[in-house]
């Protein structure tokens, strides 16, 4: 039943956040939204820095829950390609989770400017969520380094967190949003196998560049 509470409480918090902002989450609205008292609320998170640090665990962790969903394509498991396409694209799909977790984010980030609370978990998360997206770019393109994977695992993770503040707002459709979403992997590895194989095969002739390609 605790646990139960706890839960109930966490996803009130990112409701009334999706709805009013960081700075409008007030502890009565969001008793109200769990079904618990107020008093409740801080017999399990002792302040609002508690409540909003447990909020960003659960936002988080179930942002990994639904971006690591594994499928296999029509011809067997999903090369590291498309699996690193299908975890940027999971974060568009147009379903009220997804779209509250959208919603969350977009309020949690520019708050962090003026709630140095959050700043730390918030550089935490981000960093989870680039390290798997090195992850798979280094499945795809396993002769890069692992600083240049990083890279762009932060390129690609800024573009989906920009365009998941959109998304929600009306200012693009996620079908929208998934077709630009969808282009940036290739683009992504493309420049990759580019930029590693004009840095380190230039003693090559052509033909054996193109066979040490580090993207296939």
């Amino acid at each position: 039943m605790t646990t139960d509470r706890r839960t109930a409480i966490v996803e009130g918090a990112a409701r009334v956040m999706a709805r009013r902002g960081v700075r409008g989450l007030r502890v009565e609205e969001l008793a109200a939204d769990a079904g618990v008292s107020t008093a409740l609320v801080y017999y399990h998170f002792k302040d609002r820095a508690g409540i909003l640090r447990h909020t960003l665990e659960f936002i988080s962790d179930r942002a990994d829950r639904y971006t690591a969903d594994k499928e296999e394509g029509p011809t067997g498991p999903l090369d590291p390609h498309e699996e690193l396409e299908r975890s940027l694209l999971l974060e568009f799909q147009d379903r009220p989770e997804v779209r509250e977790n959208s919603t969350a984010w977009g309020e949690l980030r520019p708050s962090a400017v003026f709630e140095p609370e959050l700043r730390t978990d918030l550089a935490r998360a981000g960093l989870t969520r680039v390290h798997d997206i090195a992850t798979l770019l280094g499945q795809a393109c396993p002769r890069v380094p692992a600083p240049v994977l990083t890279a762009s695992a932060e390129r690609l993770t800024a573009l989906a967190e920009g365009l998941s503040t959109r998304w929600p707002s009306g200012t693009l459709t996620a079908t929208h949003a998934r077709e630009l979403a969808r282009e940036a992997p290739s683009a992504e590895t493309g420049h990759l196998d580019r930029r590693w194989n004009a840095d380190n095969d230039t003693s090559m002739d052509g033909h054996a560049a193109a066979a040490a390609s580090t993207c296939p």
